[in-house]
């Protein structure tokens, strides 16, 4: 098999340094960029990169997507996985959205634009169950009415749409992932289950939103490397093709909480609190099409993906 040139936006974050590394593990060669965007720590992304330093087919580049027009970054490659973008639901309101506008709007078509003009033949694009808010059925198809309840949601669906019209003006391959949360070792900082392990680990007090019965379809993080991997080369029946990336479980915060207290040993402090702006009360992927046009399926179970998160996180206390 011949190997390729890639491109990965985002590449010092959670999903992007993961990879990064099966990538390179493949014998690709793998340019990365990322712009170390305020949202956590810049030390976290550089200890990601640091991960990948023993790749010698592995370029790093510190570029922000809204420079991709105007850099000298090459533009002979494969294909693009473009994962950077402006997370998180509830700081996307009032002011806040100005940066999901730039980075998830403005920057997703920046990225459309240098992969048409460089004639790339395929972008897999990251996006998220939050463009389904509260889904009229679950589990949910991706034919479902796309109808964000958050700014976040709604800058991830313009992406698609963007992505969607650069392949009908322009035959750009688009082969949109929705992700529904991802978890596992390296997950970012703001994320549920990291705060739930951190507090169980040092005592802390976690803040339950709501009851606690609210339902997530948790996918881990090495199930989601593999959905990118086989999406840059998998026969599609439109250019613009989305595909659910779900782990298969229903699972609540409840249940999140009595599996992180089982694992530790510890029990978790709870400080009770309102429901946020944003927040949906369930989600649940139908993976059939990820099936049958990917070959993917979710290999790591909750329990299994916890414990290995846990382990992860327990090594920097």
């Amino acid at each position: 098999m011949t190997n390729k040139k890639y491109l990965v936006t985002g590449s010092a974050g959670f999903i992007g340094s993961n990879l990064v590394k099966a990538l390179c593990e493949n014998g690709n060669s793998v340019v990365g960029i990322d712009s170390f965007h305020s949202y956590y720590s810049r030390v976290i992304k550089e200890s990601n990169l640091k991960g990948l330093s023993k790749q010698a087919n592995f370029e790093f580049k510190e570029l922000d997507i809204l420079d991709l027009e105007t850099c000298d970054i090459d533009s002979d490659f494969d294909c693009i996985f473009h994962l950077a973008a402006q997370p998180g639901v509830r700081d996307s309101w009032g002011v806040g959205f100005d940066s999901y506008a730039m980075n998830n709007v403005l920057g997703t078509q920046k990225l459309f634009e240098f992969a048409a003009r460089s004639n790339i033949s395929r972008v897999v694009y990251s996006s998220s169950s939050s463009i389904y808010g509260d889904a009229e059925t679950f589990p949910t198809l991706e034919s479902a009415n796309p109808q964000p309840r958050s700014p976040y949601g709604v800058s991830k669906l313009t992406g698609e749409y963007l992505g969607a019209a650069y392949s009908r003006n322009f035959g750009l391959e688009v082969v949109i992932l929705r992700y529904f949360t991802v978890y596992g070792p390296g997950q970012r900082p703001d994320m549920a289950i990291h705060r739930l392990i951190n507090c169980a680990i040092t005592g802390q007090q976690f803040p339950k939103y709501g009851t606690g019965e609210q339902i997530r379809d948790f996918t881990f993080v090495n199930d989601v490397v593999s959905a990118n991997i086989l999406a840059s080369t998998a026969s599609l029946p439109t250019l613009a093709t989305a595909i659910n990336i779900g782990g298969g479980n229903s699972t609540t915060l409840n249940f999140l909480i009595s599996s992180i207290e089982s694992i530790s040993g510890r029990q978790i402090q709870i400080e009770q609190g309102g429901v946020p702006p944003g927040d949906v009360i369930r989600t649940g992927a139908d993976t059939k099409r990820a099936k049958e046009l990917l070959g993917w399926y979710p290999r790591t179970d909750i329990q299994a993906g916890l414990k290995l998160q846990y382990e992860w996180q327990l090594k920097s206390f």
